[in-house]
């Protein structure tokens, strides 16, 4: 029996000290790490390797993490975990719309960096695997089915809920959801996914009551948690 691969990480952080750190965690941890310390270097060392998942600071000589974000998300679907002292409320926001799957605030515990890293790891296997969360998409016939139970989506709904569970977890913001509600890209308000939102939940509670599978994030978006 084969073993599966070890998981390769690329650490982009510019304080040699906790770059040696995180490293030295991670890798007692099981993971293949690469540590990058400037942020013009980024993009081609995930053309020469892609990795299973990116540790980001944003914080950077070269090339701010921000703007890396944008490079390496314009070229291939990455799991970005950000790392940053910024602690506003606005910093945080903005790499949460960007799309960030997870977001950590220094100073924080290698450990607690680990354990968000194999969070995110295990989310995107599991969305890979399609298994164990009761839903099934034939996006060819529009038709969505939760635990067995077939649901009566409108094609608006069931674009949005194929958005979402694209990528369970993560954050997806009301722009880009919007982007991907209506073919014909009309002109609409921010709030019209809010209302989608609302009525997808009543459809989707009705099969699984008590179970709320899209959470809000305020100021942001919102996410599918299955």
């Amino acid at each position: 029996m084969s073993q599966a691969p070890i998981p390769y990480l690329l650490v982009v952080e510019d304080e040699a000290k906790l770059a040696r750190l995180l490293e030295d965690y991670l890798r007692a941890a099981g993971f293949e790490v690469r540590c990058i310390d400037d942020g013009r270097e980024v993009l081609g060392a995930v053309r020469e390797r892609a990795p299973d998942l990116i540790l980001l600071d944003l914080m950077l000589p070269g090339r701010g993490g921000l703007d890396v974000f944008r490079d390496v998300r314009n070229e291939a679907d990455i799991p970005i975990v950000m790392v940053t002292a910024l602690v506003e409320e606005v910093d945080r926001l903005v790499g949460l719309e960007l799309g960030a799957d997870d977001y950590i605030c220094k100073p924080y515990s290698p450990r607690e960096v680990v354990a968000r890293v194999k969070a995110v790891l295990r989310r995107g296997a599991r969305a890979k695997a399609g298994k164990d969360t009761g839903l099934a998409l034939d996006e060819s016939r529009y038709e969505a089915v939760l635990d067995g139970h077939a649901l009566e989506l409108t094609p608006v709904e069931f674009r949005l809920l194929s958005a979402l569970a694209s990528r369970p977890g993560r954050i997806f913001p009301r722009a880009d959801l919007l982007d991907k509600l209506y073919v014909d890209h009309r002109v609409v308000s921010d709030r019209t996914v809010d209302s989608h939102v609302k009525n997808l939940r009543k459809k989707l509670e009705a099969i699984r009551p008590g179970d709320d599978l899209v959470h809000s994030v305020y100021g942001v978006g919102y996410k599918l948690e299955i």
